[in-house]
């Protein structure tokens, strides 16, 4: 709904932001809490951006994430200082990685305590050396969390300058110069094992272990420093609980949010802008001394008319699913609550990976396409109605690497399809029982299951090529052109406060904040 303060034309205000996913709420509230005028533009019909819970079962009381999903890097730090109320909760489970071993069903459970986890290893591996690595592998990530992730809302560092704030020679030559599979094939030997760590350099990233560009590398670091753990917890409420928390502060310190306006223009000499937006009803101009972009490079090129730099791509497969229960695995030595609590990876051993990423290069569908799937409602019941609850219903959240929007391009719905059958075969590999025995069904009897590739969330969001960081992950400090802090573009009062900026991707509200940093500091609007 438009807020009944809408836009005034040619009212001017202190700032006008573009878009209100999180990062632009973020923003708008700390500008409005500083005392400045500040107006949002939404082209929806409602506020998060991905970040949203939705209904998306026809009749089924179920609010699920149906985009982001989980929280790591939004400091305590924003959330303290707007005021929200908005908690996580933390996965007693890391993760479980099914396995086959020797003719014989088994697998790696991450979490539930030290010993559980040793056990664990020496259970899959034969031995206490993977474990061991593991501990000395992940003691290292720990400590280059504590020391960069308090960076991220500070003005952008120089390299030297971070390297330094680091003060780890091996750290630094594992994550910001070699090619991450370096470190994985030297410290762990167990193929399996070896998948689990490079996963999270794989999340919305199309790239091999050996990448010479290291954006595997780039992607791994955002993964590890959340929160300065490398913790990845559960929205309370499911994902909109923190955007809905956003605006409301947003709100309640004068910020006019209008949805259903769709910027069109900006048009600034580097003092003063001019934005046009669209709404039902026509077209409108509102003035502003700052404006603050949150959505992607491509779409600020657009509405200034500048060169958009190069396309991106995104490549993952999203897919959200509401089951009767959980369904038994074949290794019956992990109980499915916890086995789906935490990160559940398929088909994502070291070679498996490779071999995926390297058909998918070719133009091919993987073979064996890997995915991870986490069940929200395991952590938190509150997504789903007290009838689904009290008769053991469960959310399932299932994301796949590497897919890249050119395998969509021939035709979306068909390869969708078809990718969707071969990802759920590979998980019903690892259960005693198929997947779709499990499925809940909505009020026009269909299976309670939704897939998402790179093309639907170019088209539901903007994403470009369906890239959920907008662009390739940024190194966390200052190279050419970035700024004072990351958010700068060549438009003086012009900001991009979106995923795209430098320290962006991510549910983090970093981008936001520093862009409302960077307004307050210049000491204008």
């Amino acid at each position: 709904m438009t807020a009944p303060e809408g836009p005034r034309a040619h009212r001017t205000y202190d700032a006008v932001i573009v878009g209100g996913g999180h990062n632009g709420l973020v923003a708008a509230a700390y500008l409005a809490r500083a005392g400045r005028s500040v107006l949002l533009l939404e082209r929806l019909d409602h506020t998060g951006g991905a970040a949203v819970s939705t209904r998306p079962f026809a009749g089924v009381d179920a609010r699920l994430s149906r985009y982001s999903y989980l929280v790591s890097l939004l400091p305590k730090k924003i959330v303290r200082e707007l005021g929200l109320d908005f908690r996580v909760r933390t996965r007693t489970v890391s993760s479980y990685t099914p396995a086959e071993r020797d003719g014989r069903p088994t697998g790696l459970l991450v979490g539930g305590g030290e010993r559980r986890t040793r056990e664990a290893f020496a259970r899959l591996t034969g031995s206490d050396r993977e474990y061991r690595a593991w501990q000395e592998f992940y003691g290292m990530t720990g400590r280059v969390a504590q020391r960069i992730f308090p960076t991220l809302t500070e003005p952008l560092p120089t390299r030297e300058e971070l390297r330094r704030r680091l003060d780890d020679k091996e750290a630094w030559r594992t994550l910001f110069e070699e090619p991450i599979g370096v470190a994985v094939e030297e410290r762990f030997a167990d193929d399996l094992v070896r998948g689990v760590v490079l996963t999270d350099a794989l999340i919305g990233t199309f790239a091999d272990a050996h990448d010479p560009a290291l954006k595997q590398n780039r992607c791994f670091l955002y993964h590890v420093i959340g929160g300065g753990t490398g913790d990845w917890d559960v929205p309370v409420g499911g994902m909109g609980a923190l955007t809905d928390a956003l605006a409301d502060a947003a709100r309640a310190a004068g910020a006019v949010i209008a949805t259903g306006h769709e910027a069109l223009r900006v048009v600034t000499d580097g003092r003063t802008a001019e934005v046009t937006y669209r709404t039902a009803d026509g077209e409108g101009t509102v003035a502003a001394r700052h404006v603050l972009v949150n959505a992607s490079p491509q779409a600020l090129a657009e509405l200034t008319g500048d060169t958009p730099p190069e396309p991106a791509e995104g490549a993952q497969l999203k897919v959200n699913m509401l089951l009767e229960r959980l369904p038994r695995l074949r290794d019956s030595a992990v109980d499915p609550r916890e086995a789906f609590a935490g990160t559940f990876h398929i088909a994502e051993g070291y070679e498996q990976l490779a071999a995926a990423h390297a058909q998918a290069a070719a133009g091919e569908l993987p073979a064996a396409p890997p995915s991870e799937i986490y069940c929200h409602s395991l952590t938190d019941p509150t997504i789903l109605g007290p009838g689904l609850a009290e008769r053991g219903y469960q959310t399932l959240t299932l994301f796949g690497l590497h897919t890249p929007a050119r395998l969509f391009e021939r035709d979306n719905d068909a390869v969708r399809e078809d990718l969707l059958k071969s990802v759920l075969a590979q998980l019903d590999a690892h259960l005693a029982e198929p997947l779709a025995d499990c499925l809940a069904t909505d009020a026009d009897g269909r299976p309670c299951i939704e897939a998402k590739t790179p093309l639907d969330l170019e088209r539901d969001l903007g994403l470009p090529g369906g890239n959920i960081f907008h662009r390739e992950l940024s190194w966390p400090h200052a190279q050419d052109g970035t700024g004072r802090w990351g958010v700068e573009t060549r438009h003086p009062n012009v900001l991009l406060c979106g995923a795209g900026a430098v320290r962006g991707g991510g549910v983090s509200g970093v981008p936001g904040h520093n862009a409302a940093m960077a307004v307050l500091e210049s000491g204008t609007g």
